[in-house]
């Protein structure tokens, strides 16, 4: 029990594995001889699946952490800059049904009730273009920041859509030839315990035994390591979150030189919605769907209507929405899809990826003794957050006014809706969410994202609340602000294409 953590051993590659490896590589020096040594094994016949190819801001500071260079990324992974997400048809499903959830927090978020002061002002303009700038740089296609600007520097708060495939590619590379992460490509064909109940070794075709001190399952949906070796039970959403099926497809731009979106489009069709994601040199769409309230072929129907009919393959892919009981179990801790996934509304899955990673870095045990400790805190902070996000993710569903299909209304009956966001929203009737109704510091979903989605969606609240007007002429101040901030951006930045184009072909500045 007082062995040291030394040998980190990352099954499954893809976005989850070298996310994971570079993470831990780049802090406990790899490189170097002396540090933590981190091994990745993985299949060379599993193409991995990719979570998605949206992330949050976070994937900035993730990336520079790990000193890679943001011209090289742009380049390499077919990336874009996003900035919102844009949420379509979701509460009446009329075609100018519209709101948005910017990165940028409301200006003045926290010094002022805004709610009231916008419903007094300017109930008739939507809540996210009052108090933020950002929904108007989306609306006119411009990038965060100028062409002049270093790389990670930004004006608007920003994230990336990216090409999974070419995503992992690229951390491999780097992880590889700049961090010192060991890369083996060989089938793991079992699984070797310790006496303890520990996993002392894998055993693969090629390398025999590969020894570890600590073992991180990137196997996907597979689980290999936490569900099939230790029995870890799943714990499934379906009752919560219906959208259990996905049909993907790529779409590309009628011209080179076509916009290029600044936001994640969600699109609400009956039993579902339909992402669509803009990258340099095509878009990334598809419908996610229950299965209890359509048929494939029905979806692709919709899928292919909704794309003016386009002709190109269809890609299927079942979702077991859930996750697992615990994330770390003896000298064993899931990472990514192998720990669950969900319907990828919001792009949860990459940041997922990020904070584990993130949490086993900054709180390697330095001991076998010590990681008794280190699991449990760490299964405590992500069932909660994982509870966060189904919460999150419900909101949008509870909140349609849409009653046009049993999905929409199915999802509003009570049974279907966790307790937690239950009394989230009795609460909410009274008085706007705050950072009091969250307990960490680092929330998945802070207060400002609740706001976007109640209020964007037509949240009403009691009468009490209009009475709370807090301070009307500073509100009025940091709407006036916001307005003048839009303005000036709108005149000086340049289009997400722009901005792109020149990174490609001339890079820009390193910090």
């Amino acid at each position: 029990m007082n062995k040291l953590i030394r040998r980190i051993v990352i099954v499954g590659g893809g976005s989850a594995g070298w996310l994971t490896a570079g993470i831990l590589a780049a802090e406990h020096s790899a490189a170097s001889g002396t540090g933590v040594q981190v091994t990745l094994v993985e299949s060379p016949d599993v193409n991995p699946i990719g979570v998605g190819e949206g992330t949050w801001p976070s994937m900035r500071h993730t990336l520079q952490k790990m000193g890679v260079s943001e011209t090289d990324f742009i380049r390499e992974c077919d990336a874009a800059f996003k900035q919102a997400s844009r949420f379509d048809r979701w509460v009446t499903g009329t075609k100018d049904d519209s709101y948005y959830h910017p990165f940028t927090p409301p200006h003045g978020f926290g010094e002022v009730n805004l709610v009231s002061q916008w419903r007094a002002l300017a109930p008739d303009q939507p809540f996210a273009e009052v108090v933020s700038h950002q929904p108007h740089l989306c609306a006119n296609g411009l990038a965060p920041k100028q062409i002049t600007a270093p790389e990670w520097a930004a004006v608007a708060n920003y994230a990336y859509h990216l090409d999974a495939g070419k995503f992992g590619l690229f951390l491999q590379k780097h992880c590889v030839e700049k961090l010192g992460v060991m890369h083996i490509l060989d089938h793991v064909k079992g699984v070797k315990s310790a006496d303890n109940g520990d996993i002392e070794s894998l055993l693969t075709e090629a390398h025999g035994a590969i020894e570890g001190d600590l073992y991180i399952d990137c196997t996907g949906f597979s689980s290999l390591l936490l569900g099939q070796h230790f029995g870890v039970p799943f714990i499934s959403l379906k009752d919560t979150l219906f959208c259990d099926t996905a049909l993907a497809m790529q779409v590309p731009y009628p011209e080179p030189d076509s916009p290029v979106a600044s936001v994640t489009i969600s699109t609400a069709q009956e039993a579902g919605w339909i992402w669509d994601i803009g990258l340099p040199t095509r878009r990334g769409t598809g419908y996610v769907y229950s299965s209890s309230h359509t048929s494939d072929d029905e979806a692709e129907r919709v899928l292919r209507d909704h794309l003016q009919d386009f002709d190109g393959n269809a890609r299927k892919i079942s979702i077991n929405p859930g996750h697992r009981e615990v994330f770390w179990h003896r000298n064993c801790v899931a990472v990514g899809i192998s720990a669950g996934f969900i319907e990828p509304l919001e792009a949860s899955a990459l940041a997922l990826i990020e904070l584990s990673a993130a949490m086993i870095r900054d709180e390697l045990p330095v001991s076998r003794q010590a990681m008794e400790i280190v699991s449990e805190r760490y299964n405590e902070r992500f069932r909660y957050r994982w509870d966060r996000i189904i919460d999150f993710l419900k909101l949008h569903y509870v909140l349609s006014q849409r009653t046009d299909s049993d999905f929409w209304l199915d999802n509003r009956k009570p049974e279907t809706i966790p307790g937690h966001l239950l009394r989230l929203l009795e609460l909410w009737r009274y008085r706007p969410p705050s950072r009091r109704d969250f307990h960490e510091l680092e929330e998945i979903f802070p207060a400002s994202s609740y706001w976007y989605v109640l209020y964007g969606m037509g949240f009403e609240q009691a009468e009490v609340d209009q009475k709370r007007s807090d301070d009307p002429m500073l509100a009025r101040q940091f709407f006036e602000e916001n307005s003048n901030m839009t303005e000036k951006y709108i005149r000086g930045l340049p289009s997400n294409r722009q901005l792109i184009d020149h990174m490609v072909k001339h890079g820009i500045y390193k910090i």
